[in-house]
């Protein structure tokens, strides 16, 4: 028997996960966030589609630039994770309070995260859904991912300040190639 659960609550069941360090840059200024309302929308090319909350700069960096990263963090990133969700990069240069090192990309303005162990360089090809909903989405263009790292453990946010963290890998059959 299943109790009934509030609405508000039902995002948490559906959180796609991992959770990421979206890092944007226009000009003179660069920002990175804390981003978990993301979704794969297509194989090849790869598309990502994400929420940028609208009034953050972020937002504003990203519909500027037209490009970003998506920053894949593991477990031991948590409380930076969590450090940059929980500050405002209009109010704070967030790569030096969370002393994120970070490397130029080859394809966007903005950089790529060292500490993560795997990173996507974007860019923005539609915009339909942003002034609505702040949804966007990204054509991956390059990827990058440490090939010491086998089994990464990634954050996954379950809501309210409680994450999921990557456990064990199975392997079934498939048809996918």
């Amino acid at each position: 028997m299943k109790n009934a659960l509030p609405l508000a609550e039902a995002y948490a069941l559906l959180e796609p996960g991992p959770v990421l360090l979206l890092t944007t840059a226009h000009r003179n200024c660069r920002n990175v966030m804390t981003m978990s309302w993301h979704s794969m929308l297509e194989f090849e090319p790869p598309l990502v589609g994400g929420v940028v909350a609208q009034g953050s700069l972020s937002h504003k960096l990203l519909r500027a630039s037209g490009d970003c990263v998506l920053n894949i963090p593991t477990e031991a990133m948590a409380d930076k994770v969590v450090g940059c969700g929980n500050t405002h990069g209009a109010d704070l240069d967030k790569f030096g309070r969370f002393a994120l090192a970070t490397s130029p990309a080859q394809q966007v303005a903005a950089p790529l995260l060292d500490a993560c162990y795997a990173s996507l360089e974007c860019k923005l090809v539609d915009t339909g859904m942003v002034r609505k909903y702040g949804f966007f989405v990204l054509q991956v263009v390059a990827a990058w991912a440490d090939p010491k790292v086998k089994n990464p453990r990634t954050l996954h946010h379950r809501g309210w300040g409680a994450f999921m963290v990557a456990g064990r890998t199975i392997r079934l059959p498939s048809k996918m190639r």
